[in-house]
């Protein structure tokens, strides 16, 4: 079967993509995969050995290329999944170019007529013909609102979203066939196809890219180091962005920050203090921090750009970090390999012997060096063997987080040799391992809906216990005479009485804990939540007793 392919206009395309993905050498892939008949392509073109002798992954970059915006934008994505292909892959995908000729001034013109439904020059006092940027989904123009304000205004390439959704549709049968293959019990293919799916409609909103500007300006509304663009919400559509134009010099262009006299340590500093906080405090981070992203203005301020791809980590995730590094700190490499398994990182079946090795390994070699001599680059470098090797699966945000470190400190390293991320990140580390120890009103918050599910437990438990005793007591479960179920009745009574007991003897000491400290010095509630504190205590012991007694 042709699955969603039956229309004629697909399949035009599915043989291109088919044939020069072969003619680039991946034609046994193909085969492995079982390529519909109905394409009627040669078979001699599934066993062509590809022209040039280059290397099978420049051979996938360079495929990826020639196929258009969303195989380039899959293979940019893929470099951040060293869990899916070898190092040498990721090392060359990397390397995408997302730089292509301007889409004609005509077909733009047309595409801001049709978003703001009346002549741009109504709109505008002048727009730029000649994009400042232009990308293989995007390009920008430089313009001038009718009020004298600088902006640039991005805009979607022209028809771009019909070839897309032909691609994607493309990408999704070949996930589908991929999964039913024996590589299909290792990775989720389809799940894959899917996330790069969603990702890319996502990118292709630009109403959501306005919004993350907006959510980043937030995060960093107390911060003087970062500047953030306005967005022009009242000319921006799903197509169509409008920023404030920010000038600077780029962040990469060492020659022209020490012509203007800017402090490079400084500028190194801030840009380190962005991606800390961004990734260990607000959980959402700038995930494509090139140096073409960031502008320093004056005062060492860095002014950002393109708000498209960013990361989110949820607490939970930022918690699992500080774990992670705990136990690197401490040298445990099977603390690693368990926290791993628990993050569902790595499989219950992984071979925990080897990865635990290969960790150890990896511990000893950064042992006693101080912390500026440690690479993030280098260590997400040595990360990516391991990760294939073992099939660890981190979420896309946590590889794109990888990536990111590296990508700034590389940046970071280029403005001051002697720069050092872990020494910025140190304190914040610091602050979410205090988080592990510490109760915090979460953490309460927790207890209580807890509490709240164990009430409900305790509720429904002793009428669930009649009635597994009343089928216990027909035969229908157990072979249980009547003075058992007496018996075991008053077990369930006992057991339920003692539950409720612990839960709320827990509860107490919990919250009266926490309770405590915020009230006045010597005042009446303090005392009696002291006595109550002291009385749970009690409690607690009376239950611990009669369990040990129960026990005998």
């Amino acid at each position: 079967m042709f699955t969603s392919f039956s229309h004629i206009r697909n399949l035009k395309r599915y043989r291109r993509i088919v044939t020069v993905l072969a003619r680039h050498g991946f034609g046994s892939v193909l085969e492995f995969i079982q390529i519909d008949r109905r394409l009627s392509l040669p078979r001699r073109l599934l066993k062509q050995e590809p022209a040039s002798r280059l290397s099978l992954a420049e051979h996938l970059r360079l495929a990826l290329e020639e196929l258009g915006p969303t195989f380039v934008k899959l293979g940019q994505i893929l470099s951040t999944r060293p869990d899916l292909i070898p190092p040498n892959f990721i090392a060359e995908l990397a390397k995408l170019r997302d730089t292509v000729p301007p889409a004609p001034w005509e077909d733009v013109q047309a595409l801001l007529t049709e978003e703001w439904e009346q002549e741009h020059n109504q709109m505008l006092a002048s727009i730029e013909p000649i994009p400042i940027a232009a990308a293989s989904l995007s390009q920008v123009h430089a313009a001038t609102l009718e009020n004298g304000d600088q902006v640039v205004v991005k805009i979607q390439r022209p028809n771009i979203l019909r070839t897309i959704e032909t691609d994607l549709e493309i990408l999704s049968d070949l996930a589908a066939r991929a999964q039913r293959t024996q590589l299909g019990q290792i990775y989720d293919f389809v799940g894959i196809a899917d996330d790069f799916a969603f990702t890319l409609h996502n990118e292709l909103d630009y109403r959501r890219e306005g919004r993350n500007a907006d959510r980043f300006r937030d995060n960093f509304a107390k911060e003087t180091y970062l500047y953030l663009p306005r967005v022009y919400w009242e000319f921006s559509t799903q197509r169509v962005l409008v920023l404030e134009r920010i000038n600077g010099i780029q962040i990469g262009d060492i020659e022209a920050l020490d012509a203007a006299g800017y402090d490079r340590h400084k500028i190194a500093l801030h840009s380190a203090r962005i991606i800390v906080k961004e990734i260990l405090e607000d959980g959402f981070f700038h995930a494509d921090p090139h140096p073409g992203n960031f502008l320093v203005m004056p005062d060492e301020v860095i002014g950002a750009m393109d708000f498209g791809m960013v990361g989110y980590l949820q607490e939970q995730d930022r918690l699992n970090l500080v774990r992670l590094y705990l136990s690197a700190v401490s040298l445990d490499a099977n603390s690693i390999v368990e926290q791993l398994i628990r993050m569902g990182t790595a499989p219950a079946e992984v071979n925990r012997a080897g990865l635990s090795r290969k960790i150890s390994r990896l511990l000893t070699k950064y042992q006693g060096l101080p912390l500026q001599d440690i690479r993030a680059n280098e260590i997400v470098a040595e990360i990516m063997p391991i990760a294939f090797r073992h099939h660890l699966s981190l979420t896309s945000d946590l590889w794109l987080l990888l990536k990111t470190l590296a990508m700034m400190e590389g940046v970071g390293l280029e403005l001051d040799p002697d720069f050092d991320v872990f020494a910025v990140a140190e304190p914040f580390m610091q602050r979410l391992a205090w988080q592990l120890m510490l109760p915090s009103r979460k953490w309460g918050q927790n207890i209580l809906r807890q509490g709240a599910d164990w009430g409900e437990l305790l509720s429904t438990l002793p009428r669930a216990g009649s009635r597994l005793l009343e089928q216990a007591e027909r035969g229908n479960l157990f072979q249980i005479g009547l003075k058992d179920a007496d018996r075991i009745m008053t077990g369930l009574d006992r057991l339920t009485t003692r539950l409720a007991l612990s839960v709320l003897a827990a509860a107490l000491i919990i919250g009266l804990a926490m309770l405590i400290p915020s009230t006045t010095a010597d005042s009446l509630i303090q005392w009696m939540a002291v006595i109550g504190f002291l009385g749970a205590i009690g409690l607690g012991v009376w239950l611990l007793i009669s369990i040990i007694k129960a026990e005998r």
